[in-house]
């Protein structure tokens, strides 16, 4: 059975850290593009960040560049979201998502979500101010 599960979230102050963990069963890690999703209550799904299989290219939306950094583990099936300086609008319940790799990059429509076909079950992050 394939399964995605996501760990680390948690309540943190505005310009702590969190690390995000998702661990991969079912499924070779590095067959898979890797991404991280959130989703606030009332708002939007939204493509934070993606990996390719090999790890060797990332990319990040505007609202979280520069702060949180996307990697992975092939050799223990788990990919990471670090995350610092978090905001209070960073709150949301975050997923991790895989697609079966084309080639060793995120496709240029990624951060809709859509051709992500496993996905995990969320784990919160609630930052306070």
């Amino acid at each position: 059975q394939v399964q995605l599960v996501e760990s680390g979230g948690g309540l943190v102050q505005a310009g702590g850290s969190l690390r995000l963990s998702c661990t991969a069963s079912g499924l070779t890690l590095d067959d898979y593009t890797m991404a991280w999703f959130r989703q606030a209550p009332g708002k939007e799904r939204e493509g934070g960040s993606c990996i390719s299989w090999s790890g060797g290219s990332t990319y990040y939306a505007d609202s979280v560049k520069g702060r949180f950094t996307i990697s992975r583990d092939n050799a223990k099936n788990t990919l990471y979201l670090q995350m610092n300086s978090l905001k209070p609008e960073d709150t949301a319940m975050y997923y991790c998502a895989a697609v079966l790799a084309l080639y060793d990059a995120c496709s240029a429509s990624w951060s809709n979500g859509g051709e992500f076909g496993v996905w995990g079950q969320g784990t919160q992050v609630t930052v306070s101010s």
